[in-house]
């Protein structure tokens, strides 16, 4: 049962972070019209189990006036609402409070804040700005830290005692699949059958963009709500009917790449590690399911 919809307001951003499940950059293209952003609460609306709103990226505050015009309708209609920034126009406090003003007075339920190496270099940095700007203005406020992989203890789990793991918070997907994964230890591909992060057959949320698609985990597609409502696209999905969904949901990364022959290697870090590199070899099969291009760091 979908309770949140999160929006990703531009795919472009003010960086390209290595760990980027997006692979967003200042170059990324894709960002909503407010008639898009409308036309999708609606029907957020119309599924009736949708309490909660994010609007994220991407960097939507490069969208400052339609980010502040999308939380207003969000708003208006009932939902909670959420922001997802790196803060990268907090350059003072008193900055950082002008920008958030007018999200006190439309009264959002969490600003949440990148704050971590990928993104800041520095104890005196614009994400500290943003969330000291957010406590004066009593705006909820959380910081969002990512830590870069590491290798670490051996595993002590049955089956797998002795074996060095992967320490750290990021998934390898999107530009981290292709940035961070060199010199990490790997695990053989017929021991990756579940896919251990995302909710597949009953999500709790998605994502969707501005050209349609409705994200059940970042580049996989339920459809194109534009093509098909949205309301309409999440009462009919059934995970196992997906051509790609279907055979993650059956035995992970390692099933997905047997039902399909592709051939992507014998061993990898993870699960998400060899499920993106197993969809970016599937793109071209499956257009309408794998999209957008560009989140697999493939141009147009």
């Amino acid at each position: 049962m979908v309770n949140s919809i999160h929006f990703l307001l531009t795919y472009s951003c003010t960086w390209e972070c290595d760990h980027c499940f997006l692979y967003c950059s200042p170059f990324s293209e894709g960002a909503f019209t407010m008639e898009q952003i409308r036309s999708a609460l609606t029907e957020a609306t119309g599924l009736g189990t949708v309490t909660s709103v994010y609007f994220e990226g991407g960097e939507p505050f490069l969208f400052h006036p339609l980010m502040v015009a999308a939380v207003r309708e969000a708003r208006t209609r009932g939902f909670q609402v959420g922001i997802v920034t790196n803060a990268y126009w907090a350059t003072t406090v008193e900055d950082a409070q002008i920008w958030l003003a007018t999200l006190v007075e439309l009264g959002i339920s969490d600003l949440s804040i990148s704050d971590d190496t990928f993104h800041q270099d520095s104890d005196n940095n614009t994400a500290k700005n943003a969330r000291k700007a957010a406590e004066a203005l009593g705006i909820p406020v959380g910081s969002i830290c990512i830590d870069p992989p590491t290798v670490v203890a051996a595993e002590a789990s049955e089956g797998n005692r002795g074996k060095p793991i992967v320490g750290g918070s990021v998934l390898f997907k999107g530009r981290a699949a292709d940035k961070l994964v060199a010199d990490l230890p790997r695990r053989p591909r017929s021991t990756l059958k579940t896919c251990p992060h995302e909710e597949l057959v009953n999500p709790e949320r998605v994502h969707v963009d501005a050209f349609g698609h409705v994200h059940v985990c970042q580049g996989i597609s339920l459809g194109n709500m534009w093509q098909t409502p949205l309301s309409r696209l999440m009462k009919k999905y059934r995970a196992e009917d997906h051509p790609v969904v279907g055979p993650l949901v059956k035995g992970g990364p390692d099933e997905l790449a047997d039902v399909y022959g592709i051939d992507a290697g014998d061993s990898f870090v993870d699960e998400c590690h060899m499920c993106f590199l197993v969809r970016r070899a599937l793109v071209d099969r499956f257009p309408d399911y794998l999209a957008p291009r560009q989140v697999y760091g493939i141009d147009k």
